[in-house]
């Protein structure tokens, strides 16, 4: 099995982030990036804004993270909803927020209720992340592994495995069956090593999904 990536990139207004996503992506055909908050801070027209430009330039679809009317304003492709009790709930306000010209995917975590409702609603994809994992890691990848393996056996709309530590892990969940495999880009890397750290996670996933257009990364 092969996979798309799904590169989580923290958005930030000061630092390399910016120029380390515009190497990779001059390099690397990189379907769908997703933009997450530094720790602490909220994202900002002022700061996606720029992330948003080079991501579609390179036709990638460009998510932000938990912010839908953000993306709404700032023309982003779409919103990934983290995983909550209320992932629900907050599927339907982004959906009525954004509409379905916008991709809106959601983390279920372990739930496989949440699942089943998530894509009965029309979420473009669902994700399974590492739940409680601070507690053991290695509990909860593997049952990361199961939930991404009954999905992608049984279920139409795309699986993202989320989360991914490393490039290994990426490409276990790959061959389990997952559509997309969301992997961060380290913090710290200069350009040059971003863009041997994503050729990396592109190789253990193999090739990314073919897209016709930004809108369609989950077709």
């Amino acid at each position: 099995m092969t996979a798309g990536l799904q590169l989580l990139v923290e958005a930030r207004a000061h630092g390399a982030a910016l120029e380390r996503l515009a190497a990779v992506l001059a390099v690397h055909d990189v379907p769908v990036v997703q933009l997450v908050p530094a720790p602490g801070e909220t994202l900002s027209a002022q700061v996606v804004l720029p992330f948003v430009a080079v991501g579609q330039e390179h036709g990638a679809a460009v998510l932000l993270t938990d912010h839908a009317e953000l993306a709404r304003t700032v023309r982003a492709d779409g919103v990934h909803l983290t995983g909550s009790d209320d992932v629900v709930g907050r599927y339907a306000t982004a959906r009525d927020i954004l509409g379905t010209r916008f991709i809106v995917g959601a983390d279920a975590r372990a739930s496989r209720h949440d699942a089943m409702l998530l894509g009965e609603a029309g979420a473009d994809y669902v994700a399974f992340g590492l739940a409680n994992s601070a507690d053991d890691h290695a509990f909860a990848a593997d049952v990361r592994l199961d939930l991404v393996t009954w999905w992608a056996d049984i279920f139409e709309p795309p699986v993202v495995a989320a989360d991914a530590v490393d490039v290994d892990e990426a490409g276990e969940l790959a061959a389990a069956g997952a559509d997309f495999v969301a992997v961060a880009l380290p913090m710290g890397l200069n350009p040059a090593n971003s863009v041997a750290f994503v050729a990396a996670a592109l190789a253990a996933i193999g090739p990314p999904a073919a897209i016709a257009d930004r809108g369609e990364a989950y077709e």
